[in-house]
């Protein structure tokens, strides 16, 4: 089996990617957090490495004021444990401490390992040179669905009730997000696998995950329920051109966006 590392945005079908990868036989991670009424099978997140990238985005990302002020002045931006809904520019320079280096050495040791985390969507480049013979897996769903779930799951989750978030913020973190992957990650080389989420109600990312990763799947955790047709709100030129080259690479094609 091959170590993979699993990321792109949020609500996009990373947790369904890890499911169906959980009996492969890979370490994922120590305490891994529970499931909830949004994800009741589980999230497949290690607090561990979400520790790690928090610390990370916490040096490039506008920072909350602690207490009453922040709660209600500056609501918009994520407080700690929250920075996987930050919308951080492509040219953030990202600085780490010895401490951080050897947690992660430590971590990437465990082989085969499958981690998985949204904010690896920026923070990529940090784990890169203790990474030997692994898969960079990039999930995506269509961005008007994505910015919808996390609107959603913001409104939902008591955890997140004192973010301020809008459709228009989740369309920013998603477009951010897939920038750094196709700007900076993707280009920077490696073995790449590109997942549209709708692939998985096809058999064809089942299918290609294991072919790619020489790993056991679990289709059975695929919950077909999952797979609803909802009506898409447009989105700017600028982010349908970006799904279409994600789909492209997964070599899918979503009538409602792509140019096939």
């Amino acid at each position: 089996m091959l170590n993979c590392l699993v990321l792109g945005s949020g609500r996009s079908g990373t947790s369904l990617t890890c499911g169906i990868l959980a009996n492969a036989g890979y370490f994922m991670g120590n305490d891994l957090l529970p499931g909830d009424d949004q994800n009741p099978k589980g999230y497949f997140e290690s607090p561990e490495i979400n520790e790690i990238n928090e610390q990370l985005l916490a040096e490039v990302v506008p920072t909350r004021p602690r207490g009453i002020v922040g709660d209600l002045f500056f609501r918009s931006r994520p407080p700690h444990l929250q920075h996987w809904l930050s919308a951080v520019s492509v040219n953030a320079q990202f600085h780490f401490s010895r401490k951080l280096r050897a947690r992660i050495a430590n971590l990437t040791r465990r082989e085969p390992f499958c981690f998985k985390d949204p904010r690896f969507s920026y923070t990529l480049s940090v784990w890169r040179p203790f990474l030997r013979d692994a898969v960079f897996v990039c999930v995506f769903r269509d961005p008007s669905t994505t910015a919808e779930s996390i609107l959603s799951k913001c409104k939902r989750d008591p955890y997140l009730r004192n973010l301020s978030m809008t459709y228009e913020q989740a369309l920013k973190i998603w477009t951010r997000m897939y920038q750094h992957i196709l700007e900076i990650h993707y280009p920077a080389g490696g073995d790449w696998l590109f997942v549209n989420y709708d692939q998985f109600f096809d058999g064809a990312a089942v299918h290609r995950l294991e072919a790619t990763l020489h790993a056991s799947v679990n289709s059975r955790f695929l919950d077909l329920s999952l797979k609803r047709s909802k009506p898409r709100k447009l989105v700017s030129t600028e982010i349908g051109e970006m799904y279409d080259k994600l789909c492209r690479l997964a070599g899918h094609c979503d009538y409602a966006y792509a140019k096939c």
